[in-house]
């Protein structure tokens, strides 16, 4: 069985195709692009995908997909990704980037290939990297907290200025990315940009700060490893505030391993929970100083 959904993507550009194919995965294909839930051994899904499978759904197989895309919560949510990306390729066939030959050097070596978004922004890839190039007249409109001088903005993340600079040359999925970027990266320029404070949960950066500051006093582990001594625990060196200072106090504790999880900034040692260990340690060369 297949499906197609209705979208907003240009006419010329098809919608997301959906199906199952031979082995029972959900798939859908975007014109040449090819994706499939695929399952793990922990009862998760992740995005699998693959390029010009011009076989009938039903045909295709797990073996088809080489790529990871990350997780997918379920099927809702590939639907929503597919017809996400259904429109970002229509919008970008609209904008008409132009592939090119140039002859550059580049902060990552030697230009291998450029796409023209714009007059003035082109995009740079090399053997090992990429980023965009603005033009003077093109970066002195890159906000001031953001740019960069030479106009150079590298593809992990600093492309993101480049977007919101001059936003007609993105796609809409490109300018929400572009927007995230910000808010975890430069929240400083997001909130500058924006005229508001970041709330919790808005600014993975911000977020860290007050974890940082709400527990600096407190023990936070900086290394774990499962105990040799004491089977279903984990033996865990913590600091004040999990500062990696070398000359700060380290303390190793004992924590159940059911318990022991690592969250997005740190774990953080309950006194009353959790013991001291004293004992033969675990980490191979590691030396505790005086009260650890």
């Amino acid at each position: 069985m297949k499906t197609v959904v209705p979208s907003r993507t240009p006419a010329s550009f098809p919608g997301p195709e959906f199906g199952r194919s031979a082995d029972g995965l959900t798939v859908a294909r975007i014109g040449d692009a090819a994706y499939a839930m695929i399952p793990t051994a922990d009862g998760r899904h992740f995005l699998g995908s693959s390029w010009r499978l011009t076989k009938p759904l039903s045909d295709w197989k797990r073996s088809d997909f080489y790529g990871h895309g990350g997780d997918v919560a379920d099927e809702a949510a590939f639907h929503v990704f597919a017809q996400e990306q259904a429109e970002h390729q229509g919008e970008k066939a609209a904008l008409a980037r132009q592939e090119f030959r140039a002859h550059a050097s580049t902060p990552w070596g030697p230009s291998q290939g450029a796409v023209h978004y714009g007059e003035g922004v082109v995009f740079h890839s090399t053997s090992g990297h990429g980023g965009f190039h603005l033009t003077a007249d093109r970066n002195a409109r890159v906000h001031p907290l953001l740019r960069a001088t030479g106009g150079w903005y590298e593809e992990d993340a600093a492309w993101a200025a480049v977007t919101t600079a001059w936003p007609d040359l993105f796609t809409g999925l490109e300018r929400r990315q572009a927007e995230e970027t910000l808010r975890h990266s430069w929240p400083n320029a997001w909130e500058a940009i924006h005229g508001r404070a970041l709330r919790p949960g808005e600014s993975s950066t911000r977020d860290g700060e007050a974890f940082a500051r709400y527990h600096a006093s407190d023990w936070v582990v900086i290394s774990a490893i499962y105990s040799d001594q004491h089977r279903g625990f984990t033996e865990v060196i913590a600091t004040r505030g999990g500062r990696r200072d070398p000359k700060s106090e380290e303390r190793r504790f004992l924590v159940p391993s059911g318990e022991y999880k690592v969250g997005a900034f740190g774990f953080v040692i309950d006194e009353a929970r959790h013991a001291v260990y004293d004992g033969p340690s675990s980490f191979i060369g590691w030396r505790g100083r005086e009260g650890g």
